[in-house]
């Protein structure tokens, strides 16, 4: 049987879509006692999944507690306390992006990005206090937290892990793993989705969302230790009509959609392939094999929205802050467009509740798969 120790939970990316992850794991505490600590104790997120990643890191020895207070954050959320919204910090800080080109003689000395998501670096150094991670982890509570991202330096997906003494760093082809301790930083360098938020610099290298150079989403938690993986993906569920109303070109929201669809969805879909190629051809091994070629099976469970997130999220529009409403309908991401860019960016109090009820009530309808799974 697998240790506790062992069992690991992977939360993947996708902005305001991440409030779905905090409705599945706030079902997962019907199945444990009010003190119990956090049962997956190797945790890995990318993008706002780190963030949620992290904040369960924080409270792991109180999994209950640490749910409250995530489930609190995300159904007391605006947009503006994301990225600046309204038209003149929108923008306004397109036109300063703009304009500092020509004062820096086309060497670029600042960050640029459609919207500035300063109000996020803040709300994060309010609501998260990284000092408990190091203390969960010495209790025991904890074995490993990592946030995953992408170094526009070096094109390597770098997975950022706090973890106990015996967690050692990696390298493979095109992927890292450091060693370090986790701050503000990294989690704004894991959720900077390209183009729309600021990069990061760390340790001489810029940084952006961890969804772009992640060819393999599943190998932090394993080099972690994890052979028990829950994965609560943001993904929405495949449309048999898709391809139907295909008359018009399509808009530069959609085509953003879809590119963020991509990012955060296909590279998981492939790991998940390989790594069930790879379970297979060690059934067939015998364990002498086995040892010599150094793989162990991984179990995975994975969690998906049963719901689509476009028509949940364009009855939310009209609470959007005008700056980005008007930022949106230049591109073609209006109330009635079928445009999957607004889900990612309604940080909006009322969809966020809707998708932690979704969330919730997809783990209370799959309890039986998710305790037998955890063994809870």
């Amino acid at each position: 049987m697998i240790q506790r120790q062992h069992y690991g939970l992977m939360l993947s990316g996708g902005g305001a879509r991440a409030a779905y992850q905090v409705g599945v794991l706030k079902a997962i505490t019907h199945f444990l006692p009010r003190n119990h600590s956090i049962p997956f104790p190797i945790i890995c997120g990318n993008s706002a999944g780190a963030i949620n990643a992290t904040s369960l890191a924080c409270y792991a020895s109180c999994y209950h507690l640490g749910i409250r207070k995530l489930e609190w954050v995300w159904k007391h959320f605006r947009t503006h306390h994301v990225y600046g919204a309204n038209v003149k910090d929108v923008f306004g800080y397109m036109l300063r992006n703009y304009t500092s080109r020509f004062r820096s003689h086309h060497v670029q000395k600042r960050p640029t990005s459609l919207l500035n998501n300063a109000p996020l670096r803040q709300l994060i150094k309010n609501y998260l206090d990284f000092k408990r991670i190091d203390h969960n982890i010495m209790s025991g509570n904890l074995r490993a937290v990592s946030v995953l991202a992408s170094s526009y330096t070096s094109y390597d997906s770098i997975a950022y892990f706090q973890a106990r003494d015996d967690i050692q760093p990696w390298r493979r082809a095109q992927r890292r793993g450091l060693k370090c301790t986790l701050d503000v930083e990294h989690l704004m360098a894991s959720s900077a989705i390209p183009l729309v938020f600021p990069t990061v610099k760390i340790d001489g290298e810029f940084l952006g969302d961890g969804a772009i150079h992640l060819h393999s989403p599943l190998s932090a938690p394993i080099h972690l230790g994890a052979e028990k993986i829950l994965v609560i993906g943001v993904e929405q569920p495949e449309q048999s009509n898709r391809f139907i109303n295909a008359m018009y070109y399509p808009t530069a929201a959609s085509i953003a959609g879809h590119l963020l669809d991509t990012i955060f969805a296909d590279t998981l879909h492939s790991d998940l392939e390989r790594l069930e190629r790879v379970n297979q051809t060690l059934k067939i091994m015998t364990p002498e094999q086995r040892k010599h070629i150094g793989l162990k099976p991984i179990e995975c469970l994975i969690i998906n929205p049963s719901l689509g997130f476009n028509t949940l999220a364009s009855r939310y529009f009209h609470l959007l802050p005008k700056g980005i409403r008007a930022l949106l309908s230049l591109i073609g991401a209006t109330q009635k467009a079928d445009s999957t860019l607004l889900s990612y960016l309604l940080f909006e109090k009322e969809f966020c509740a809707d998708l932690i009820e979704l969330g919730y009530r997809d783990g209370l309808r799959r309890q039986d798969e998710i305790r037998a799974f955890l063994n809870i």
